[in-house]
């Protein structure tokens, strides 16, 4: 089986959906799954990663081709569009990653031109937060005329969780869902360092749909009857708004209670999780919530909010706590936390359970495949 999977930036920046293509290419090469990857040479606004020919790279044990984006906007890409056009009809299936991007639409018109099944994974874009922000009215008007007509015809949309499928049914556009979690990597975690402070971990994107600001006001209200803990916050984003939180956090008088570090990998991403005391992850809206999941993994008492959706099957698992996105709410569920180590101790076994469990890159794989099986069964 050979499957072509499009997505519109592979750059480290992008966070979750950068870090779940790799996992998702290898998965599928341990099921015996001939993977090709095909994006842009997308680094960031401005900035490009010098790959950008179109030509096949060997890249997480699988080909991986960059073609130069012409634009910011839409991450609009000519050559791509060219060789998609070319070569499409050569894979037995596309697996498009994101909506509202230039190669994803360009990808659906060229497999459903050359009559190649095509699925979408549309990373949480038509949920209520995703429709709803940045350019709604061009996103109304282009699900009514571009992606809708494509989310119709797909031979099945990728969810990776109940709550982001039932959230885009609400859009009322006839399509054929199918949930399908992503799967993590089992994660070896060195010992915790000796001297490390109690601490409370946010490890994702900087972002405003993160929710950070509501994250460092409810830190604010606990800050001074914790001094021994620290609220450490690992993550990349536009320098705009690191710099609009930083400046949050110096007038909200943190000083040296928040810890601001950049995008972390690694063994330096493994330590910071070994240290934590508590993960959080307190966004308005997740169509799954890697970063979590990476937590849960890591046997890490967690703190959700509602918008993260892997929270309610975690919650249920007695994996992890969920508070409102408000700082109050988010205030109290910590100083919970923060005072019971017991309770921190039973989250943390539960959520080794739930993720080794729910949550393997085995599981995943197998699904993937017998997904791709049954659309190419349908003819």
């Amino acid at each position: 089986m050979r499957v072509l999977h499009v997505i519109p930036s592979l750059a480290i920046g992008q966070g979750g959906p950068t870090v779940a293509m790799g996992v998702i290419e290898r998965a599928l090469l341990a099921e015996g799954v001939d993977v090709e990857t095909v994006t842009t040479d997308d680094d960031g606004r401005g900035v490009r990663n010098g790959k950008g020919n179109g030509q096949p790279i060997s890249e997480n044990g699988c080909l991986r081709r960059y073609f130069r984006k012409n634009t910011e906007f839409y991450t609009v890409s000519i050559s791509m569009t060219r060789w998609l056009s070319q070569e499409v009809r050569n894979y037995d299936l596309v697996h498009i990653h994101a909506l509202f991007s230039f190669a994803s639409i360009a990808a659906g018109f060229a497999a459903r031109r050359a009559g190649v099944p095509f699925l979408f994974r549309p990373f949480g874009v038509l949920n209520r937060y995703g429709v709803t922000q940045r350019r709604p009215f061009l996103k109304k008007l282009s699900l009514r005329w571009v992606e809708g007509p494509l989310l119709t015809d797909a031979a099945a949309i990728h969810f990776t969780s109940k709550d982001e499928a039932e959230q885009a049914a609400i859009l009322g556009i006839p399509f054929r869902s199918v949930i399908l979690p992503l799967g993590l990597e089992a994660m070896s975690l060195p010992t915790p360092a000796v001297d490390a402070a109690p601490t409370i971990l946010y490890l994702s994107r900087l972002n405003p749909v993160k929710n950070l600001e509501s994250l460092l006001q409810a830190w604010a209200s606990l800050a001074a009857r914790f001094k021994e803990w620290r609220l450490v916050i690992a993550g990349s984003g536009e320098a705009d708004y690191q710099a609009q939180l930083r400046a949050l956090a110096g007038s909200l008088a943190l000083g040296d209670q928040v810890q601001w570090m950049d995008h972390v990998s690694g063994d330096q991403k493994a330590q910071l999780l070994a240290d934590a005391s508590i993960f959080v992850l307190p966004s308005f809206s997740e169509n799954f919530g890697l970063a979590a999941a990476e937590a849960l993994l890591a046997g890490k008492a967690c703190l959700l909010t509602p918008g993260v959706a892997i929270a309610a099957d975690a919650a249920a698992a007695q994996a992890a706590v969920i508070a409102g996105p408000d700082s109050a709410s988010m205030a109290d569920a910590l100083e919970a936390l923060m005072t019971s180590p017991e309770r921190r101790q039973d989250l943390s076994a539960h959520a080794l359970k739930y993720a080794s469990e729910e949550l393997s890159t085995q599981r995943m794989g197998r699904r993937l495949v017998e997904l791709y099986e049954g659309i190419l069964a349908k003819g």
